[in-house]
């Protein structure tokens, strides 16, 4: 569905420059952005998504993953078609690269969005599966909608949005998990055709702007998996946010154009959670394994297991009051 399109600027010759994410595209009239979704016509920018979902569910939350945002509940998760990135070893290219011909895509509106949440017993809404700031207009609106009915909102983001676009929706964005792809410049240039710089940046003004963050790395055998870059991602961790900030390391299995890459040694996810903690990084979190204690809520003072997970199900019996049960540690959650 055609909208037109917010953050932009006119240029010569009717060329726009787009100001929504960090690439800042130069589009010529007829031409989409890099994100395909995004078209120039006749001088004027427009979103060519508004609307339009190829994905729909009702999903844990702890599925996104946010283990201290809302824990139990369910969001209603809704994505679309595109993506700012072209990341190599993507697990949703199914939808992330489709063009606007996909023939799953139906339309929707923001009141249907509230509808559907209410429909399923979801407490929440999760824009996710492929990157929202693309969709910003539609999950903007939407999200509007649902904090004025009591439904929390949250992003499922690669964090390259512009700080302008962030501040709009951030008073009706309740958290965010931001992939953190690599801690190195040039792992995104050449994986992600991206840049780490922002996305880092927009973790600090998520913060400061009262979004609940919690962070997502996957861990790519060969590529970002080194002692020395963990180790940094989690000092900058530290030093930026604060050691609260809930970290999941995520398992790589093989996928889109690295299905060459062998699956992450259990060895590696290990080492990476233990660098986390001695680094001083208080919740750490392993996914894509097999269910164990690297999923449970930890007091970081007493070590009471304060959430015990087994998958997506949760046992609560360690917290009270959204601290630890034991000993009255805040947990950093939000109910």
């Amino acid at each position: 569905m055609k909208k037109t399109a917010k953050f932009w600027k006119k240029l010569e010759n009717k060329k726009t420059q787009c100001n929504l994410c960090d690439h800042n595209c130069k589009i010529d009239n007829g031409k989409m952005g890099i994100c395909a979704v995004r078209k120039n016509e006749n001088g004027e920018l427009f979103t060519l998504i508004y609307g339009s979902t190829s994905s729909m569910a009702a999903d844990p939350i702890e599925k996104k993953p946010l283990y201290h945002f809302h824990p139990g509940t369910n969001a209603f998760s809704m994505g679309t078609v595109g993506c700012n990135f072209k990341c190599e070893h993507c697990q949703n290219y199914g939808i992330s690269t489709a063009s606007l011909n996909y023939p799953y895509l139906q339309d929707i509106t923001p009141e249907q969005v509230v509808e559907y949440a209410r429909k399923y017993n979801c407490e929440g809404i999760a824009w996710t599966y492929n990157e929202p700031t693309i969709w910003h207009e539609f999950s903007y609106d939407s999200s509007k909608l649902a904090k004025k009915a009591g439904l929390y909102t949250c992003y499922v983001t690669n964090g390259f949005i512009q700080e302008e676009p962030l501040k709009e929706i951030s008073p009706f964005l309740d958290a965010m998990n931001i992939d953190i792809k690599a801690f190195n410049e040039d792992f995104y240039k050449k994986i992600c055709k991206a840049r780490l710089e922002p996305v880092l940046n927009t973790s600090v003004i998520a913060k400061k702007l009262g979004i609940h963050i919690e962070l997502t790395y996957l861990i790519i055998p060969g590529y970002n998996d080194s002692k020395d870059e963990i180790k940094k991602f989690c000092d900058w961790i530290i030093n930026n946010l604060d050691n609260k900030t809930p970290v999941h390391f995520s398992r790589f299995h093989p996928d889109h154009k690295m299905n060459n890459i062998r699956m992450t040694p259990m060895e590696t996810m290990i080492q990476a959670y233990e660098i986390a903690r001695k680094s001083g990084v208080r919740f750490v979190y392993l996914g894509n394994i097999p269910s164990g204690e690297y999923e449970n809520t930890i007091c970081p003072k007493c070590g009471n297991i304060c959430v015990k997970r087994y998958g997506f199900s949760i046992e609560t019996d360690g917290l009270k009051n959204g601290k630890c049960s034991k000993c009255g540690t805040a947990l950093n959650m939000v109910f």
